[in-house]
């Protein structure tokens, strides 16, 4: 068993190793000519009104300008060609794993709930983020969790990526105050010239755990075609993927089932009895996606353009008991959990987004975007408990999100006073949202056949409206000074809430909120590779439909929540050194955040109600200090050798929560605040011996996280815990020719076995073949 501070040392090696390099590659620097971008920030070195632009990446294609104004604080970049190079990509999250601080939380291939972490906020708070897909909105802000708040990653295949932009913070006025833990822009490419490319990428993990020994395979084909033709460019893109995921869930108990043999002695993340007593979760699904992008430049400065994805999966769930009655047969002991784990589960998606942008390179330009994203079905229906050995009562019930959608609009305009390219740039923007929540439950006849409906046996819906404001001033003050300026106001309402259960019906109160929410940030060119940057800004979050409308149920006592939620108000800060080596970089961050009204779900009490029960509530105060080192290093010692890697403390605590209860007497002040692990590091090595060949190892670690406000989960290695882990991957590309390239590559090589909730991937290994036309 490895101890902390082994893990640790070997969390922070590769970044040692790194760093002695830069200092040896330093001696030989250029200081003269810095790198124009760096993986860990932008350019060092601009002090020419340019810096107002986005991260410079190289790209095929003419792509439009950005909808949004630069970011004024720290970002980083990475581009397709790195993607390829670095990256086992299976789906679209992977293209983003190796980005500092940044954790993505996927269960399996083709996982429909991988949820965005960040360096001050962990895998349960997915409205904490945001995600962009050519400026159309994926995040599903529909709730703060890691089952339908998961961003819609299925609306984009890996082949699409063009660049990812990583945006630490909440400092532009652009973005909405779901931003207080960074906003990933995903952009796809649009080639000038036809192009056609076919990929077959195939994946294999070796599962091993308890009770369950199994291969667990996925198969993945996707297919794009992209053009130009006069005024009119284009992109299409199918995927079709077949996967089978390893247990997602473990069924327990505090005892053994009468009459049964066969359970597993085990403990449950806070030390209690949970004897395991199957599999769960063991997911069959098969994915499709279709998604085009068509634009028209009405004028050389003038583009409209249409984007449209349609995403369905088709999917079966089914449980593995370990049991065994009394004549040697399977059984499931009647343990609930075996119904809950079995079910099937039908979704069909339609995402559409039309825009209207200009790029004069003038002195005024803007951009007109809507989007909307609709649930067409989305239906899961499962028995409602178990009979005699493995025998399932033949009623059920079947949950539905149809008709759960959300509509964007976002209208904004530039003015550059002194011309285009001129020290002087001036942003502003009107936004409008609204969200719509529909989760009925219904009782059926025959669990098997959703169609059989006899009465509703719970709901919660109701929908969220936001309209914003906001305006941006930046100004290069002087050669070597760059000041962001900006405010947002907000204005939210939530309505139409409505709770049912059992016989009892609530319609919930309309709630308003509003507030200002002003954002600076300040950079000083020290010097031709030295750059300052401080940024601080304040940012609210409303709350979502989900938290608003959630059923509280404490076995067969239905209680209704309050849903007079206040939003999260925000106050972020961040303090960046960068400094821009000759073929390399590194970057210095210290921040801080303190979150009033933290939106969190926590054990307290309802009215006239004696048992402590579980739901969301406001949390007086929480704060997350950190510092974050990144740093990125090509032809270290040798040609062809690249390092980068990034290493995140995060002091995160809950300053106040008097809401808090708990039997056992505990408290939750001053603990770490749920799902935050102190340590995150990243590795990543990558050595190019000719144009055609590149092999990379990848290491990624995270401390323990605690998934209690109390810390009382102290269990680890248990289905229910949060584990630290130290999961290595490896990849190796190989340009064929021109047309045809393919890789191989290990993800968890060392076969490293933990528990986020949910038993993670062990061993597995992918391959890919992409052929281009």
């Amino acid at each position: 068993m490895r101890t902390p501070s082994c893990i640790n040392a070997l969390a922070a090696l590769p970044l040692a190793m790194l760093a002695s390099s830069m200092v040896m590659a330093q001696s030989n620097q250029n200081s003269a000519s810095p790198p124009a971008t760096t993986p860990t920030g932008k350019a060092a070195s601009a002090k020419k009104p340019a810096t107002l632009q986005a991260v410079n990446v190289t790209a095929s294609g003419n792509p439009s300008s950005p909808t949004m104004p630069a970011f004024p604080a720290t970002q980083v970049s990475v581009t397709a060609a790195q993607i390829d190079d670095t990256v086992n990509a299976v789906d679209a999250e992977d293209a983003a794993k190796y980005l500092p601080s940044v954790f993505i939380r996927k269960r399996n291939e083709g996982d429909t709930q991988p949820v965005l972490a960040t360096r001050d906020w962990g895998v349960n708070s997915s409205a904490r983020s945001l995600v962009y897909v050519d400026d159309i909105p994926i995040s599903a802000l529909i709730a703060n969790n890691n089952t339908i708040g998961a961003p819609r990653w299925g609306m984009v295949s890996p082949d699409e990526i063009d660049h990812i932009d990583m945006l630490y913070g909440p400092y532009s006025a652009a973005y909405p105050g779901n931003a207080m833990g960074g906003v990933m822009r995903i952009v796809t490419r649009t080639p000038d010239k036809p192009v056609v490319t076919i990929d077959q990428t195939e994946a294999l993990q070796t599962f091993n755990l308890y009770g369950t020994h199994g291969n667990y395979a996925t198969s993945k084909t996707s297919v794009t075609a992209s053009g130009r033709n006069g005024k009119l460019s284009w992109f299409v893109g199918a995927n079709s993927a077949n996967s089978f995921s390893q247990p997602l869930t473990f069924i327990t108990s505090g005892s053994t089932p009468a009459g049964t043999t066969g359970t597993i002695p085990a403990l449950n993340k806070v030390g209690q009895t949970a004897n395991v007593l199957g599999a769960g979760g063991l997911l069959h699904t098969r994915m499709v996606n279709l998604d085009g992008k068509f634009a028209y430049d009405i004028t050389p400065w003038l583009q409209a353009a249409y984007w449209v994805g349609y995403w369905s999966n088709d999917g079966q769930s089914h449980a593995q008991t370990y049991l065994s009655n009394a004549s040697g047969e399977p059984t499931y002991g009647k343990a609930a959990g075996f119904a809950s784990n079995t079910y099937s589960i039908v979704e069909h998606h339609l995402m559409q987004a039309a825009s209207l942008k200009t790029d004069t390179k003038g002195d005024f330009d803007g951009s007109l975007v809507v989007t909307h994203y609709n649930f067409i079905k989305d239906d899961q229906w499962s028995p409602y408990g178990v009979l005699a050995n493995t025998a399932f009562t033949p009623n059920g019930l079947a949950a539905s999100y149809a008709g759960t959608n959300w509509s964007t609009a976002d209208l904004q305009g530039t003015w550059r006073p002194e011309g285009y390219g001129g020290a002087h740039e001036v942003s502003a923007g009107v936004h409008a949202d609204e969200y719509t929540l529909a989760n009925p439950t219904y009782n059926t006849q025959i669990w098997q056949d959703p169609s059989s409906i006899t009465s509703l046996y719970s709901a919660g819906s109701g929908k969220t409206r936001t309209n914003a404001l906001w305006l941006q001033d930046a100004w290069q003050l002087a050669p070597d000074w760059l000041a962001t300026f900006g405010g947002r106001y907000e204005q939210w309402k939530a309505s139409d809430g409505f709770n049912f259960s059992g016989h009892t019906a609530v319609y919930q109160p309309t709630e308003r909120a509003s507030g200002f929410s002003p954002k600076a940030t300040l950079r000083w060119d020290m010097a031709p590779t030295w750059q300052l940057t401080g940024s601080v800004a304040k940012s609210l979050r409303f709350p979502t439909v989900g938290e608003l409308y959630q059923l509280v149920s404490t076995g067969s006592t239905f209680s209704s929540p309050n849903p007079n939620l206040k939003p999260e108000r925000d106050l972020s800060g961040e303090l960046a050194l960068e400094h821009a080596l000759s073929d390399g970089s590194v970057r210095l961050s210290l921040f801080d955040e303190n979150t009033r009204n933290a939106l969190i779900s926590q054990t307290s009490t309802l009215a006239n109600y004696p048992v402590p029960v579980t739901y969301t509530m406001n949390v007086n105060e929480v704060r997350n200090r950190g510092i974050e080192l990144a740093a990125q290093q090509n032809n270290v010692l040798i040609q062809g050798l690249e390092l980068s890697g990034s290493v995140t403390f995060v002091d995160s605590t809950t300053l106040s929560d008097p809401g808090f209860v708990s039997v056992a007497g505990t408290t939750a002040d001053g603990k770490h605040v749920p799902y935050v692990p102190r340590w995150r590091a990243t590795a990543v090595a990558t050595y190019r011996p000719t144009a055609a060949w590149a092999f990379t190892l990848a290491g990624r670690y995270s401390g323990k996280q605690y998934s209690t406000l109390d810390n009382t989960d102290n269990t680890p290695n248990v289905f229910g815990a949060f584990d630290k882990f130290l999961v290595f991957d490896a990849h190796v590309a190989y340009q064929i020719s021109a047309r045809l390239s393919a890789s191989l590559g290990i993800d968890n090589l060392t076969n490293e076995k933990y528990f986020l909730y949910h038993p993670f991937p062990q061993r597995t290994y992918v391959g890919s073949i992409k052929f281009r036309l």
